[in-house]
C-alpha cells in the first residue's frame, strides 16, 4: 500500500515543520555565515505571508464581483492587506526559482514591495540576496521548502508568527552573545506583560529588538478578550538589521508601530522625545560599556534631579531614560543585570537612592538563572510606577490601593523548569502565581485584593522605605524575603540524631570491610604493601 504524504499543516503541528525549515537553513552552511540565516529566512517567509494574503484578498474580490478593482492598492491596503505588483509576488518568484538570477528577482521583489506600500518604508533587506553570492540551486532549495507553509490556512493557527518566533529562538541560542540584543525568552517577555496588563493606551520599547514585546503585548491583549486598537506601539531599536526585522516582525501580525524613520541611537537620536508612555517594557543591553563620552550628554533633560549616569555603564541612563518616559500614571517593566539592584560603581548607587525617594520603586523580582540563551548573568525585573498613590482613572477602575512608601519584592530564583541542559523557562503557572502575588498586592479585586496578599518566607515582602533605607538602599529580593521556613516533620532532634549517628556507624564499617578486602585482593596478585 502506498504511503499516505504527511499534510504539512499536521507538520506545523508537531512542530516537525520548524525543524524542517532550521535544516533548511543549515543547509547554507559553508555559503554564507550563520548570523546570515535569519535574514535570509525570515525575509523569504515574509514574502511568501504577505503575498499569500494578497492573494486571498485578490479571490474574495473576485468572488464579491469586485473584480474590476483587482489591481487598485486601495482595496487592499483599506483591510490591512500589502498591494503586490505581479514580479513580487510569491507565485512569480517560485516560478522562476531554477533560475540563475533568483537572487535579483527577490531582491527586485522586496524593493518594489517596499516602495509600493508606504507603511514598510525601511522594513526590508535592501540588495541584499544579490550580494550574498548564494548559488541558485541553494536558494532554490530553501524556496522550496519556505513555499510548504500555509500561511493563510488557519488564521486561529498564527503560523508564521510561531515560525518567526522559533527560528529568532534559534538565531540566538546559535549566534552567541549578540543574539541576546535582540531576543528576549518568551516566558520573560509573557511575565512582564502579565504583570503590567497592557490593555489600553501607548506601549513603548526603547530598544525594541525584533519587536518581541510589542508581539506579546498584543497576545495579552487579544487573550484577554481586549481590543488591540486601544493601544499605540512605539519603539526605536539601534541595530540596522534588527530594525528591519522588528517592522517585518509587527507587518505579518498586522501591528502598526511608530519605529522611527530609522535605526537609531536612543540616548543620541530619542525619535520620540515628546512621548508619555502608559506603559514601558524593556530588555536594554546588559552592563553597556562606553555608551557615551565624559562629555557628551552631561545636562541631559533625562537625567534632571538625579545625577548623570557614569560612562562606564548604561543600565541607570536606561532606567532614567524609562522613567521620563513615562506617563503620570504610568507604569515600566524591565530587564537588567543583577548588578543594577546593588551597585555603587561610578555613582549608580546615588541614582539608585534618588530613585528610591521619589517612591517609583513598586516591584523587584529576582529571576532564575538559565533563561537566556545567549548569556549566564543572573537577571532581574524592575517595575517602576509613577502612581504608587493610586490617584488616576486607571488606577481607581482596577481597584488599586494607595503603595505610597512600599515596594514589593519577589525572590523567584528556584522556580521555573529546565527546557534544555542549559536553558531554563518558566512555566505558564509560574507566570501566573508570580503575577497573581503582584497583582493582589496592588489590591486589584480579580487577584483577590489585598486581603489575598500575604508576604512568604523565602519569597515574598512587601518593604518599607525604612526597611530599604536600613539595607543601604540595596534592592536585591533576597535582603528581604529571607529564606523560606523548613517543614517540621515532628521528629525530635535527638532520635534524628541517634538514627543519623547509627547510618553513619554502619556505612563506616562497610567502608573499613570494602578496604581490608581490597587489600587482600592486592597481595593476592603481589602487589601487597
Amino acid at each position: 500500500m502506498a504511503k499516505t504524504p504527511a499534510n504539512k499543516n499536521d507538520n506545523i503541528k508537531d512542530g516537525r515543520f520548524e525543524e524542517t525549515l532550521w535544516d533548511a537553513a543549515n543547509k547554507l552552511r559553508g555559503s554564507v555565515e550563520s548570523s546570515e540565516y535569519k535574514h535570509i529566512v525570515l525575509s523569504l517567509i515574509f514574502l511568501k505571508f504577505i503575498s499569500d494574503t494578497f492573494e486571498q484578498q485578490r479571490q474574495k474580490l473576485i468572488d464579491t464581483g469586485y473584480e474590476k478593482h483587482i489591481d487598485m492598492v486601495q482595496a487592499y491596503t483599506k483591510d490591512n492587506v500589502f498591494y503586490l505588483p505581479e514580479e513580487s509576488r510569491w507565485s512569480f518568484i517560485q516560478q522562476n526559482a531554477k533560475q540563475e538570477d533568483i537572487a535579483l528577482k527577490i531582491d527586485t521583489a522586496l524593493s518594489t514591495i517596499e516602495k509600493t506600500n508606504q507603511s514598510l518604508k525601511g522594513a526590508l533587506p535592501d540588495n541584499y540576496f544579490s550580494r550574498l553570492g548564494l548559488t541558485a540551486s541553494k536558494l532554490a532549495a530553501l524556496i522550496d521548502v519556505v513555499n510548504n507553509i500555509d500561511t493563510v490556512g488557519n488564521p486561529e493557527e498564527d503560523t508564521v508568527g510561531r515560525v518567526y518566533e522559533y527560528f529568532l529562538g534559534k538565531f540566538a541560542a546559535t549566534e552567541g552573545k549578540g543574539g541576546g540584543e535582540f531576543y528576549t525568552p518568551k516566558s520573560v517577555v509573557n511575565l512582564i506583560a502579565e504583570m503590567l496588563e497592557p490593555y489600553q493606551g501607548k506601549i513603548y520599547d526603547p530598544c525594541c529588538g525584533s519587536g518581541g514585546m510589542f508581539v506579546q503585548s498584543i497576545k495579552f491583549i487579544e487573550s484577554h478578550h481586549g481590543n488591540t486598537k486601544d493601544v499605540s506601539i512605539y519603539g526605536q531599536e539601534y541595530t540596522s538589521t534588527t530594525y528591519k526585522l522588528a517592522k517585518m516582525n509587527l507587518a505579518i501580525r498586522g501591528i502598526s508601530s511608530n519605529l522611527g524613520d530609522v535605526a537609531a541611537d536612543t540616548f543620541f537620536k530619542d525619535q520620540h522625545e515628546d512621548l508619555k508612555a502608559d506603559f514601558i517594557m524593556a530588555n536594554p543591553p546588559f552592563n553597556q560599556k562606553d555608551w557615551r563620552a565624559s562629555d557628551e550628554l552631561v545636562d541631559d533633560p533625562r537625567w534632571a534631579g538625579y545625577p548623570t549616569p557614569p560612562t562606564g555603564n548604561a543600565n541607570y541612563a536606561w532606567i532614567l531614560h524609562m522613567i521620563s518616559k513615562l506617563s503620570e500614571h504610568g507604569t515600566a517593566g524591565f530587564v537588567l543585570a543583577n548588578g543594577s539592584m546593588s551597585t555603587a560603581s561610578g555613582g549608580e548607587d546615588k541614582i539608585r537612592q534618588q530613585i528610591i525617594e521619589n517612591d517609583l520603586v513598586d516591584c523587584m523580582i529576582a529571576l532564575p538563572g538559565q533563561l537566556f540563551y545567549t548569556t549566564q548573568i543572573p537577571v532581574c525585573l524592575w517595575f517602576i510606577s509613577k502612581d504608587k498613590q493610586a490617584k488616576s482613572a486607571d488606577s481607581k477602575a482596577k481597584g488599586l490601593r494607595n503603595r505610597s512608601g512600599e515596594t514589593l519584592f519577589i525572590d523567584a530564583r528556584a522556580i521555573g523548569s529546565m527546557i534544555s541542559r542549559t536553558n531554563k523557562e518558566l512555566t505558564k503557572d509560574d507566570i501566573e502565581a508570580i503575577a497573581k502575588t503582584y497583582h493582589a498586592w496592588r489590591g486589584e479585586a480579580e487577584a483577590g485584593g489585598y486581603e489575598a496578599y500575604a508576604d512568604e518566607a523565602g519569597y515574598c515582602k512587601s518593604a518599607s522605605l525604612d526597611d530599604i533605607k536600613a539595607n543601604d538602599y540595596v534592592l536585591t529580593p533576597g535582603r528581604y524575603v529571607g529564606a523560606a521556613a523548613i517543614e517540621d516533620d515532628g521528629i525530635p532532634f535527638e532520635t534524628k540524631m541517634l538514627e543519623l549517628s547509627q547510618t553513619l556507624y554502619k556505612q563506616m564499617r562497610e567502608s573499613e570491610n570494602l578496604d581490608a578486602t581490597i587489600r587482600q585482593n592486592l597481595e593476592v596478585l603481589g602487589y601487597g604493601e
